[in-house]
């Protein structure tokens, strides 16, 4: 996987939040082989590092060829980037397309001070 960087978060004593959108999310289905597309919604509000847009969207092209379901995308994406800039909250949606009839929409949250977020 590509490298997430991290700069130094000027406001760390202010809780608000960022959010960053990628319309053009692909990955593709483990069973069919098939590409899957979605758009991938990261809010969080950040401690002392943001995450760098630039690392971000090579980071999510590493997905273009990998086999893997839709519910392990977002929580992975969660956990990384938990992991890279260590947010106060952050919650990673992930809004795909319709395939057979069926849309999904996946969730993940980290919120280790149940302070809630964004209006589903």
């Amino acid at each position: 996987m590509a490298q997430i960087e991290v700069f130094e978060n000027k406001y760390p004593d202010r809780d608000y939040y960022i959010t960053h959108v990628n319309e053009e999310f692909t990955s593709v289905c483990p069973k069919t082989g098939l590409p899957d597309f979605g758009t991938i919604t990261i809010n969080y509000i950040p401690d002392k590092l943001c995450l760098e847009l630039k690392s971000l969207k090579y980071y999510f092209l590493d997905f273009r060829n990998k086999g893997i379901f839709y519910e392990s995308v977002i929580n992975q994406i969660l956990d990384e980037l938990v992991e890279a800039c260590k947010p106060r909250y952050m919650e990673v949606r992930g809004d795909f397309t319709t395939r057979g009839g069926m849309h999904t929409t996946v969730l993940a949250v980290y919120d280790p001070q149940k302070r809630g977020g964004f209006q589903k």
